[in-house]
């Protein structure tokens, strides 16, 4: 079976969990990052490269739970999206709206609060095949394997991932991997791709294009690797975030998957002349 092929499988059935209507994201692994304190939930998205690993509590939450902020503690920011409603020609629409709040590592910025986090790990074999492919990557980005977040930052042209005891599945470590190599691809040196080299914001449209390119090629690099079905539905739940975005666009599928298929082969090293 060749990879085209593959790909267009794989394509199909993430379509065909989104015609379903699919379960909310979940996050792969067990977070060893940026939290908040309170709830002990992982920051997503941006908020993963603003905030350096920590428990973190709004000056409100602090006061409520008894603690008080050091003197001359800086305050670090969370940005997250608001749901507005807006009437437009009879109809409700709703349309997002990014804000902010401030926070506070409760480790080194507060008093008399005491850390809640639990250490949580995983034993996994690694898989083979995964392994051949990132190993494969020619012209690869820098890699490092830090608990926390898995982003890729295009100015260093770096990638970082948290190891795979903290994700509950080899599977989901191996997926998450292929996501932020994706964003790799789009590299000036590489696709010079517009959803890396172009200068975006969180949750931007241009964003959220990049964002489904990153995870349908996971996707396919799993199909390829043989994985793909412990992972398909949550990587659907993904993308069907990223389309709420983009005012739920199906259309805007068939250009993510042309360009996953570019950045899929770029990185298995096959010429996408040849793949066409």
């Amino acid at each position: 079976m060749t990879n085209s092929t593959i790909y267009e499988m794989v394509t199909n059935q993430i379509i065909e969990q989104l015609e379903k209507g699919v379960i909310p994201w979940k996050k792969s692994w067990v977070s060893g990052g940026a939290v908040n304190w309170k709830t002990q939930k992982g920051y997503r998205g941006i908020n993963v490269m603003l905030l350096p690993p920590g428990e973190y509590a709004t000056f409100k939450q602090i006061a409520e739970a008894g603690g008080k902020v050091k003197k001359g503690a800086k305050s670090s920011i969370v940005v997250f999206w608001k749901w507005l409603e807006k009437e437009e020609n009879g109809k409700i629409e709703k349309v997002p709206l990014l804000r902010y709040y401030r926070v506070f590592d409760i480790n080194s910025q507060v008093e008399g609060l005491n850390s809640k986090r639990q250490a949580q790990t995983f034993e996994h074999d690694p898989i083979e095949k995964a392994e051949e492919i990132i190993k494969g990557y020619v012209n690869s980005p820098t890699v490092g394997f830090s608990s926390g977040g898995a982003y890729y930052q295009p100015s260093m042209d770096h990638v970082n991932m948290p190891p795979m005891k903290d994700f509950f599945s080899a599977e989901e470590f191996y997926t998450t991997f292929f996501h932020e190599l994706a964003h790799s691809t789009g590299h000036k040196s590489r696709l010079d791709r517009d959803g890396i080299t172009g200068t975006h914001r969180f949750g931007s449209e241009d964003y959220s294009k990049e964002e489904l390119v990153a995870e349908f090629t996971a996707s396919m690099l799993a199909g390829v690797c043989g994985i793909e079905q412990k992972t398909l539905e949550n990587a659907a739940a993904y993308i069907q975030s990223w389309l709420r975005v983009l005012k739920d666009d199906k259309t805007l599928l068939v250009k993510a998957g042309s360009q996953a298929q570019k950045a899929a082969d770029y990185i298995l090293g096959v010429k996408w002349e040849a793949a066409e």
